[in-house]
Parts: structure tokens; C-alpha cells; sequence
């Protein structure tokens, strides 16, 4: 019996690890009231309009080349038979994912699109990720190639990038700010305290990390950047493209325009209010420049002692990659010095990591992960034999103990360690996982495996009840007896042929919905072509 055939989306989804897969969501299309679409249809109008001749040519060929249209919310699956033609795919999530999640979903050449659409209330601004920002904003540049490879690039650099404790807990508190302001039971109280989470959050950074120069770049370019002469530049950031207020505002003299190079990646923003400056980009191929730039500033590309310090101040995951290509998860906690360098650039003896800890080759577990933690010595090509040891390396560092067992042939398990170097005694685990190596290339952000941490340590998605109250909120908001009328508009416009009569008898029982302006936007276009352009009350941006 054949298989049921898998739809463009299923692929795309079937084709990702199990650890980002259980991040996906369905897209629920059928969920979308006739609203929802009025929504995109009004804020895409708009933007096409306004865009013509402010963003980078690429963006309006690409709209077309990515499945997205004006008229309706775009399917998932149609953008994938569009964006597999160009090397891409996209799945649908559900407001933040957690950083690592994005941007390996990035480096795989795969778009992370927010299935849910901001309501008509909040049509100026929405503090959650939204299908508007995800789709129109980040996947029509994709058809440019120098784009695509840049979006690609940039996602693996902040892969690769070191993130600090201070960084998860400021994401959580953003997160945690986002949900409570789409709750509509939040109560004013809730939402100060979210506020006010997130500014303890940022003032108890130590310094700025990796991952946070990382998505500074990412920031300056793919969300708010600039491409062509200081003078008369086009817009190709996300956040500009799917926004009036902001695609307008960043043309005006008063922002001032910057050549992009590296500095962007140590200018701060502010997502609350319009940015005063902005970089331009000669064109869109000097934004892998940029990347290459920084990555070859990051631990993942100089490894060493600057590697191992990168880890140890950040207090979170990483791994060692040594010099035969062995890797070692796990939180650097502290390192000894040696009495003479090691290797270029290395003059650690050795590095104490707090388990639990992962060996792995080619980023693919040896074995499960180990709750003892590591000693990674350096200036030794192989692990001693099972039994009693006693090393002397060429660092000054001697280790002693009993090997209990072996993972690999630079690493394996002891009890009983003891460490010196000269007569300063080093600190280490009596039980450990002890692993050796001649050098230290690399030291990346997170697990080397991702999927074989994630199945061993891995915390449920949550599905905050918030976010749940939020969408039965915007569905329940919306009336049978509105829904029939937003519906009737429809496809009146879709026919050709608007009733013109009945226009006139839906826009007198409109007026008793005076809160809902979108429909009478609507209603008004049919009947006056001229008016086309009525804006919503009090809807200068998005």
C-alpha cells in the first residue's frame, strides 16, 4: 500500500533533527477568521505600495518568488513549493523560540515564521513574533542569492557564537514580557512585572558576549538594514519591510546613515523606540564580509586560551573541539596554566569541566552523556592505558589516578585523579571523564550534538496558557454575525462585480461594530475606488 504523499511543509519538517522539530507547530490555516486576512491584506497593500520605491529591488520580485501575496494570509505550505525552488524552506512556530533554536534553524537555510497574525487592535504594533514580520519581512529577499547566502551564514555564526547565563535570562524575560502583553486577562500589574523583570535581566549583564555581538550584526542588517549609497540607500532589513512608520522614518535626514562594517556588532539598540542610526551596505554581498569579519573574531574560529576563557566567563554549554577532532560539551568551570605553551595561541594545561558533559566526533555522540565532568588536558595525543597512570605532559601539568574506563582512545573514565602543575596542586574532580589532546582549534557555543543533549537534558516546549488565552481571545472577539460580513466583502472584491446596494446595506450595519474600522476601510475601498487609500484611524505605523 503506497504512503499517503507528504505535503512541501511535511518535508520540510521530516528533514530537521528531532530537538528542533518538536519547536514546530502547525499552521492551522482554517484558524484564520476573515479578519485575520483582512489584516494582512490591509497592511500588505500598504507596505507594497509604500515599498515601490524605498526597498531594494529584490524585495518585490521576491514576494512573488516566496508565494507571498496582498490579498491573503500566506500558506506555509505554498511558500515551501516556492522557497524549495531556491533552496530554502519555512516552518511555522509559535511566538519566541529560544536563540540556539533560530539561528541553527537559520544555518540549516530554514525560516522560523510565527503562525500567528497580529490583531486589528494592535495592527500598529504587536509585541510577539507575527506571520506579517516573519513572511513579508524576512523570506523575499531569500531570492537574492547574495542574500540567501548571507541569511544562511549569519544564522550559523550566531550558532556558533558563545552565549552567556545572563543571555538566556534575558531572553526568558522578553519572552515572558511578550506573552503577558498579548494576554487579555493580564492585568497592569502583570505586565510592570514583566517590565521590570526584563530591566533586572539586562542590568545584571557582566559583559558583552558572543552571542550578543552576534545579534547586534544581525540586528543592524537583516532586521534594520540599509544597501546602496549613504545618500539615497534601499531598504532589505525585515523590521523596515514590514513596517510603514519605521520604513519611512529611516529615509529621513535626521537618521543618520552609517557605512556598515564590523562597528555595527558594538552599537546597542533599543527594539522600543525608532533607531538614530542606521548602516548602509555598498550591496548586499558585503554582508557576508561583515560575518566573516566577526567570525574569525569569535572562539569558534580562534579556539586556544581565548576560546577557553570565552567559555568560562559565559558560565554556559560549550564545546572543545581538540586538535584530532574529538569535541567536549559541557560548562567550563575553571583552568589551569601551564608552565609553557602548548600549542599557538595555548597556554592552558588543562580545562575543568562541570558535568554533566557529551563526547562526540563530526558533532554525533559517542556515547551518552555523563553526569561526571571532564578534565581536558593538553599536550597529549592519547589517553592512558586502563589501570593505575601517571602522566607528565610537556604543559608542567602531572595527573594521576586509576582509569575505570574508555570512550575513545583520547578519552576515558577515572577515579582517584589528582593534578599539579610544578607544586601548585590543581583542582579536579576525584571522578572524572579524562580527555587529551595536542591542541585546541575551536570552542563553539552550546552542545557539539544538540540533538543527543537535547534528548538527555531537554526541557518540554512550553505552551504558555497566555498565548492560548490570546487566540481564543482574538477568535471569540469576532462575531458570527461581523465574521458573514467580512466574509460577503470578500468576495464581492474577489468577483469583480461589488453589489453595490448591498455595500451600501453591509456598511450601515458596520456602523454598529465601532470599534471595528478595518471593515469599513474595506467596505470603502468598493465603493470608492478613489478612497482606496483611507487609512485606519490612528494607524500611521505598524
Amino acid at each position: 500500500m503506497s504512503q499517503p504523499r507528504q505535503t512541501p511543509s511535511e518535508r520540510a519538517i521530516a528533514r530537521l533533527p528531532a530537538h528542533l522539530r518538536r519547536h514546530v507547530v502547525d499552521q492551522e490555516y482554517a484558524s484564520y477568521t476573515p479578519r485575520d486576512h483582512a489584516v494582512w491584506r490591509h497592511i500588505l497593500r500598504r507596505l507594497v505600495r509604500h515599498l515601490a520605491d524605498r526597498a531594494h529591488p529584490a524585495y518585490l520580485r521576491g514576494l512573488e518568488a516566496t508565494g507571498i501575496g496582498t490579498e491573503r494570509i500566506p500558506s506555509i505550505d505554498e511558500m515551501n513549493e516556492r522557497l524549495d525552488r531556491l533552496g530554502w524552506a519555512a516552518v511555522c512556530v509559535r511566538g519566541f523560540i529560544p536563540p540556539a533554536v533560530f539561528t541553527e534553524l537559520q544555518s540549516l537555510r530554514v525560516l522560523a515564521i510565527a503562525a500567528d497574525i497580529r490583531t486589528h487592535e494592535h495592527i500598529e504594533y504587536t509585541p510577539a513574533p507575527d506571520i506579517v514580520h516573519e513572511s513579508a519581512g524576512h523570506a523575499p529577499i531569500i531570492a537574492d542569492p547574495d542574500y540567501a547566502t548571507f541569511l544562511q551564514r549569519v544564522g550559523e555564526l550566531g550558532f556558533r557564537a558563545i552565549a552567556s547565563r545572563e543571555d538566556q535570562e534575558i531572553y526568558e524575560a522578553i519572552r515572558a514580557l511578550s506573552v503577558v502583553k498579548e494576554d487579555p486577562a493580564a492585568t497592569p500589574d502583570e505586565v510592570a512585572e514583566a517590565e521590570r523583570r526584563l530591566a533586572r535581566a539586562s542590568a545584571a549583564r557582566r559583559f558583552v558576549s558572543e552571542s550578543t555581538r552576534a545579534s547586534r550584526l544581525y540586528w543592524w542588517t537583516a532586521e534594520y538594514g540599509l544597501v546602496g549609497s549613504l545618500d539615497d540607500p534601499r531598504i532589505y532589513g525585515a523590521g523596515l519591510l514590514s513596517s510603514i512608520g519605521e520604513s519611512a522614518h529611516c529615509l529621513l535626514p535626521e537618521v543618520k546613515k552609517l557605512p556598515l562594517s564590523l562597528a555595527c556588532a558594538d552599537v546597542e539598540f533599543d527594539i522600543t523606540r525608532m533607531q538614530p542610526q542606521l548602516f548602509v551596505a555598498r550591496d548586499l554581498a558585503q554582508l557576508s564580509d561583515v560575518v566573516e569579519e566577526l567570525a574569525r573574531e569569535l572562539a569558534w574560529r580562534r579556539g586556544g586560551s581565548y576560546g577557553l576563557e570565552r567559555a568560562r566567563e559565559a558560565g554556559t554549554v560549550n564545546h572543545l573541539v581538540l586538535s584530532d577532532g574529538l569535541q567536549v560539551s559541557g560548562v567550563v568551570a575553571s583552568i589551569a596554566p601551564a608552565e609553557r605553551p602548548i600549542a599557538p595561541g595555548l597556554d592552558a594545561a588543562a580545562a575543568v569541566l562541570d558535568g554533566p558533559t557529551l563526547l562526540c566526533r563530526g558533532a554525533r555522540a559517542l556515547c551518552e552523556p555523563s553526569r561526571l565532568g571532564a578534565v581536558v588536558a593538553f599536550g597529549a595525543a592519547e589517553a592512558p592505558a586502563p589501570g593505575p597512570f601517571s602522566m607528565q605532559l610537556p604543559s608542567g601539568l602531572e595527573l594521576r589516578g586509576r582509569v575505570t574506563g574508555g570512550f575513545d582512545v583520547a578519552a576515558v573514565e577515572v577515579a582517584d585523579l589528582r593534578g599539579r602543575v610544578g607544586s601548585c596542586e590543581v583542582a579536579v574532580p576525584p571522578r572524572a571523564v579524562l580527555v587529551v589532546g595536542d591542541g585546541l582549534p575551536s570552542v563553539a557555543g552550546g552542545p557539539a550534538d544538540p540533538a543527543a543533549w537535547d534528548r538527555a537534558f531537554g526541557k518540554a516546549v512550553e505552551r504558555s496558557d497566555a498565548e492560548a488565552r490570546a487566540r481564543a481571545h482574538k477568535a471569540e472577539a469576532l462575531s458570527p454575525q461581523l465574521a458573514a460580513l467580512y466574509r460577503e466583502v470578500r468576495a464581492m472584491r474577489e468577483s469583480g462585480e461589488p453589489d453595490l446596494d448591498r455595500l451600501e446595506e453591509i456598511a450601515a450595519e458596520a456602523r454598529e461594530h465601532a470599534d471595528d474600522w478595518l471593515l469599513r476601510v474595506e467596505i470603502a475601498e468598493l465603493l470608492a475606488p478613489a478612497s482606496s487609500s483611507l487609512e485606519a484611524p490612528s494607524a500611521a505605523t505598524y
